[in-house]
């Protein structure tokens, strides 16, 4: 079945457990390709939470390049590689800005050096910072595995994207009052 307009959602290709990669390849369900592509997209769910809740506009970049991220994973570059090439790429630049937002943040609030308790902040756009990050820690370690089972070293910067990024919303979980 194809689908001829948007709004038919159920194709009914996916009934028998499998799904197809943007490279075409077919891959159980439970593939972790599709454990690593959920919880990006389970991320920027709680993402946009977030922004719901502070309209911090950075946060639409950060769910914009989650996006871009996506589709570098669900794309093969060993059998697919005209494909993956048009792929708008994460570079070092997309983890710098995350590092200038960081130290943005920590000029106008310095954090005290102690354990924080996950949403003990006076506001709930701190909570859901603190369960974003949480997210993206758990986005982070099964990116970490997928690299490893799938021989992708493309990703590296995709996962230096995810380490910076829950230092991040650690940091906007701090400053969600300001």
């Amino acid at each position: 079945m194809t689908i001829r307009k948007f709004t038919q959602v159920t194709t009914k290709k996916g009934d028998t457990g499998t799904s197809k990669n943007y490279s075409n390849e077919t891959f159980r369900k439970d593939d972790l390709l599709f454990e690593t592509l959920g919880t990006n997209d389970e991320l920027s769910s709680v993402l946009g939470l977030c922004y719901h809740h502070t309209n911090h506009e950075p946060i639409r970049t950060i769910q914009r390049t989650l996006q871009d991220m996506n589709a570098m994973i669900a794309t093969n570059p060993n059998t697919d590689r005209s494909r993956y090439d048009k792929l708008k790429h994460l570079t070092e630049a997309d983890v710098e800005l995350l590092e200038d937002e960081e130290a943005a943040l920590l000029d106008k609030k310095p954090i005290e050096p102690h354990f924080f308790l996950p949403g003990s902040d006076t506001s709930p756009s701190g909570a859901w910072y603190d369960l974003a990050r949480a997210v993206a820690r758990r986005a982070e370690r099964t990116l970490v595995r997928f690299i490893n089972a799938h021989e992708r070293d493309d990703l590296a910067i995709p996962r230096q994207y995810l380490n910076r990024l829950s230092d991040l919303l650690f940091i906007l979980a701090r400053n969600a009052d300001i």
